[in-house]
């Protein structure tokens, strides 16, 4: 089975933390990330913790939400269907089904939002596809470790890879590609100056959805400096 990385950004309420230690644990997972500022944890975190203070232990703090996501393999946002204009890309049937195409050296990131008010677009932006538990419309959110413990309950039925696994692509060598393609849509004229974003994370949405591996990347990025060699000329 795959790594799962489970990333908290700017959780506000410590027992909720602990909670998802404690779900995490129920399922087999261990790798918790608190990405941004939050709480003084302890002792409310323990408490809610009950027997997973070892993972609430170990977990990482990172500085930002890209931090948190570094060397993932795999990167889903999670969001609630309150609000939403456009579908989500996933649900945990099928977050479970890209988990079980990776390999056993492959990590997932699997990000959740503030309780109040989750992520903000930027950051959901930061990830290569969004999730949502489809929940019954006139009461769609979920507390924060309930909605943990539905996606970590998904993950631990994976089987693991029935075919060989690709070489996936992991956050840096992604954000690189997005970083230098944006450029060059500037250079030529395609995206507008003084709002690039507005146009691009429509482009971030489009490279999400592909589930672009490591080779494919690599390729692109052959292109763009191709063209941005042939621009120099």
């Amino acid at each position: 089975m795959a790594n799962l990385r489970v990333v908290l950004v700017e959780p506000q309420e410590a027992g909720n933390v602990g909670a998802v230690a404690r779900v995490m644990k129920n399922f087999g997972f261990s790798e918790l990330v608190i990405a941004g500022k939050h709480p003084q944890l302890l002792p409310v975190a323990g408490w809610w913790a009950s027997g997973s203070d070892d993972i609430l232990e170990s977990a990482r703090k990172a500085p930002t939400l890209s931090a948190a996501l570094a060397g993932a393999h795999l990167t889903v946002s999670t969001t609630s269907a309150r609000g939403r204009t456009s579908p989500a890309d996933l649900r945990p049937d099928a977050v479970r089904e890209r988990f079980d195409e990776l390999g056993a050296d492959d990590t997932m990131a699997l990000v959740f939002g503030r309780e109040d008010s989750g992520l903000t677009r930027r950051e959901a932006m930061l990830c290569q596809q969004t999730a949502v538990i489809p929940t019954a419309p006139g009461f769609p959110t979920m507390n924060l470790a309930q909605a943990a413990g539905v996606f970590c309950y998904q993950l631990s039925q994976a089987a693991g890879p029935l075919r060989p696994p690709r070489q996936r692509a992991d956050s840096a060598i992604l954000e690189r590609l997005h970083e230098r393609l944006q450029s060059l849509l500037l250079q030529i004229g395609y995206l507008h100056q003084n709002n690039p974003d507005r146009i691009y994370d429509d482009i971030r949405t489009i490279a999400g959805r592909a589930d672009l591996d490591h080779r494919e990347v690599t390729i692109l990025l052959g292109i763009v400096r191709q063209l941005e060699w042939r621009l120099r000329q």
